[in-house]
């Protein structure tokens, strides 16, 4: 995978937290533009276009692992904020020991606590009303001034951009979540997950929570699948709080990272 973080922020502190903000399956890193704007200033912020954007190139599901492929950009970063399938693949890479754990803000995560919970009917509602999701996006930001109807074409066509190949690896990430060991992810993790979450339900979020070690937990109130854009301020001061105290605490990385690109 080439895929070179950016610094979209630098930090007002002598001790910066130096944090990686990864978008979800497709989407883009504009998500990220009203955290951005209100996330405490001792973050340094810092991006990456990921592969599962999905708009410009759909052989990105064909190939290698992603978790793998995820794990290559992490290095040097105090701290981690990934959205929807890409927190998925994040607990993936922390819990089979692809890149050491660093605290992280786990955002409309998909986990489920055991594989029976897994059924016939799940992988139907997922899959007819994938494009709900990316629906949910639409209501938010520019696309906003759209009608309804519009903005549920343009759902339908990132789905069809995403594909059935890019379906089956975010499902596929989905059902390994249940699977996975968490007990050796040792570093604090904030679930975020939010009230009105049509992808990602909540109490899901509270289940994984309670399997991290070192997990935390918190509920948006009156929020769907992209707390960032639907309620930024609330959003930002949760995880402000979170990684100000948590990465602040928590041993930095020693890594070089000058090979990561500046804008």
């Amino acid at each position: 995978m080439t895929a070179f973080p950016v610094l979209r922020r630098k930090s007002t502190s002598d001790s910066p937290v130096r944090t990686l903000l990864l978008h979800g399956l497709g989407c883009t890193n504009a998500m990220w533009d009203e955290f951005v704007v209100h996330a405490d200033g001792r973050l340094e912020l810092w991006d990456v276009t990921l592969p599962w954007h999905g708009v410009d190139d759909p052989r990105w599901s064909h190939g290698e692992d992603q978790a793998t492929a995820l794990a290559e950009v992490l290095a040097g970063f105090d701290a981690v904020l990934a959205h929807s399938y890409t927190a998925g693949l994040l607990l993936e890479v922390f819990a089979e020991g692809l890149s050491p754990a660093v605290p992280s803000v786990l955002t409309n995560a998909f986990y489920r606590a055991g594989a029976e919970q897994f059924d016939w009917s799940t992988i139907t509602y997922y899959l007819n009303d994938f494009h709900l999701i990316f629906a949910e996006a639409l209501r938010w930001g520019p696309a906003a001034r759209l009608t309804e109807q519009q903005r549920s074409k343009l759902a339908l066509r990132l789905r069809d951009q995403i594909g059935p190949h890019g379906w089956v690896r975010f499902f596929a990430t989905y059902l390994r979540s249940s699977t996975l060991d968490l007990s050796e992810v040792r570093a604090p993790q904030l679930v975020l997950s939010a009230a009105c979450d049509i992808a990602a339900r909540a109490e899901d979020g509270r289940a994984l929570a309670q399997a991290l070690p070192e997990g935390r937990f918190a509920e948006l109130a009156d929020c769907g699948h992209f707390p960032m854009l639907e309620r930024p301020e609330r959003f930002a001061r949760l995880v402000s709080d979170f990684l100000s105290d948590a990465a602040g605490s928590w041993s930095p990385h020693t890594t070089d990272v000058a090979c990561l690109e500046l804008t």
